[in-house]
């Protein structure tokens, strides 16, 4: 026997608390573009579920810098591309080897294809964009335009 919950536009019905906690997961990665912190409570991926690496945006004095974490991910298996002014940042986390479903204790890692995109300033020398990847970190270095990097300005005194 199930939980019913009165619903008032569609009377009594069939309360599943499973769908509900995956409408709000939905909803959260909609918001955030990320999934709702680590499900636990899956043992295993779910086919043709996504993922996305945390990213965060920082800006220096004559750049932008982009990081994005990808532990256990092999350089060959990242593309960094610009088109216009989005920045994209895709790829493949694969599992190492094949482990049956049974045989799990606990997953928290993600697997799959991930694809995010950001959308650059438009006073950026997409050109001269440069990345690098190291001990799981994947560093994009985007250089602002020569027209909007501060300039000092001397200011010229008269001596009487």
């Amino acid at each position: 026997m199930g939980i019913e919950r009165r619903s008032p536009e569609r009377g009594l019905r069939l309360w599943h608390p499973s769908r509900e906690l995956e409408a709000l997961e939905q909803r959260f990665e909609d918001l955030f573009g990320r999934p709702f912190p680590p499900a636990i409570w899956w043992r295993t991926p779910l086919e043709g579920r996504n993922w996305a690496p945390p990213i965060e945006m920082f800006e220096k004095d004559d750049k932008f810098v982009v990081k994005a974490e990808l532990p256990g991910m092999r350089e060959e298996d990242i593309d960094v591309s610009v088109v216009g002014e989005t920045l994209t940042i895709k790829g493949e986390k694969k599992t190492e080897s094949e482990i049956k479903e049974e045989d799990y204790q606990c997953c928290e890692c993600s697997y799959g294809s991930f694809f995010r995109s950001i959308t650059l300033p438009s006073t950026v020398d997409a050109d001269k964009i440069e990345a690098r990847y190291e001990a799981g970190v994947l560093e994009i270095s985007i250089p602002k335009a020569p027209e909007v990097k501060p300039k000092k300005i001397s200011i010229a005194t008269q001596k009487k």
